[in-house]
């Protein structure tokens, strides 16, 4: 079988679907446009020129020509899987279509916050969200984020912080981590917390005129933490943070990173209740003003999730089911 997946792939997660794909003896390939970018200053000065007086963005048009001019080299496809399908336009995920007997896509953004017309999800034979308001308003068939980290257990880490958290910067999650900072100050609770995105920039501008002490807790950058150095940062904490976006209701990767680590899940999002895994030793839902956060819960040991229940969140799970393999 031939499987073609075609992806944005900011954070790298994407690469990881190839991987399961191919140690199942299926030759998969990955279409990666986030690697299509400006080559010098020359294509980004005549690109955003164009973007301001003709409404034409040449890096994405750049990118979708990308795409094409692979599945022209490659050839025909019993399988592609589209992620980001609201950066190509319709005449592209027309193109795409041409060269493979089934088109999926999976929708890790909610449309409410990345919107997709109807005319672009109609090509689609497949569609799988993980947002249960676009499930249960769209049909959609649900379908959660995946455990791509080998499993490490409990046991085996030695964590010297009660929480960590990384994100991008956002004005809800930055409002409820003021407030979770103090509580978890009062608590006198060892965390770290990195905000990451360009829109931290003034928070960093003011860290050039302070001292910065070594113990700081929250941290503004711009540049991008390693994907691959994550772990390192997970293991070291008891309790991983996840934070939802405004109009988001699926999990996101940190639920799955945490159930790979053993670690336990402090979130906001109230929708972790009704999954399988959930545990309130495990994983607390904070309230708004985070007074239900104590010392407790993380002084409490994790308890192990059933092998069973854990599985059916693996990549090896979610392939087969994405790309029907377990069917004869």
């Amino acid at each position: 079988m031939k499987i073609c997946i075609i992806s944005y792939d900011f954070w790298g997660y994407d690469q990881y679907i190839v991987e399961t794909l191919s140690k199942k003896g299926i030759n998969a390939q990955h279409i990666k446009i986030a690697s299509i970018t400006h080559s010098n200053f020359g294509e980004r000065a005549t690109n955003a020129l164009s973007k301001t007086f003709l409404n034409r963005n040449l890096k994405k048009e750049k990118r979708q020509q990308f795409v094409l001019d692979s599945l022209d080299e490659q050839g025909h496809y019993d399988q592609i899987l589209v992620l980001n399908p609201d950066t190509f336009s319709i005449f592209t995920l027309e193109k795409i279509k041409k060269h493979t007997n089934r088109l999926i896509t999976y929708l890790y953004d909610s449309l409410d916050r990345v919107p997709v017309s109807e005319n672009k999800l109609k090509l689609f034979d497949k569609i799988f969200s993980f947002d249960i308001a676009d499930i249960e308003k769209f049909g959609f068939e649900k379908l959660t984020n995946y455990i791509y980290l080998s499993h490490l257990s409990n046991d085996a880490q030695k964590p010297e912080m009660d929480l960590f958290y990384i994100t991008s910067y956002d004005n809800k999650r930055v409002s409820l981590i003021k407030t979770l900072a103090k509580r978890l100050t009062d608590l006198n609770l060892k965390f770290q917390i990195m905000i990451i995105g360009k829109k931290g920039w003034k928070h960093q501008f003011k860290n050039m005129f302070i001292t910065i002490p070594e113990n700081l807790s929250i941290i503004f950058s711009i540049k991008k933490i390693c994907h691959q150095k994550l772990p390192e940062y997970y293991q070291n904490s008891k309790a991983l943070l996840d934070l939802t976006r405004e109009n988001q209701y699926g999990l996101s990767f940190r639920v799955f990173e945490a159930l790979a680590l053993d670690k336990k899940i402090i979130t906001d999002n109230e929708a972790i209740k009704n999954y399988d895994f959930y545990n309130p030793n495990n994983i607390l839902v904070l309230n708004e003003t985070c007074s239900n956060l104590d010392k407790d819960f993380f002084d409490k040991p994790y308890e192990k999730i059933p092998e069973d229940i854990y599985h059916q969140y693996t990549l090896d799970h979610w392939t087969n089911r994405v790309f029907e393999l377990n069917k004869n």
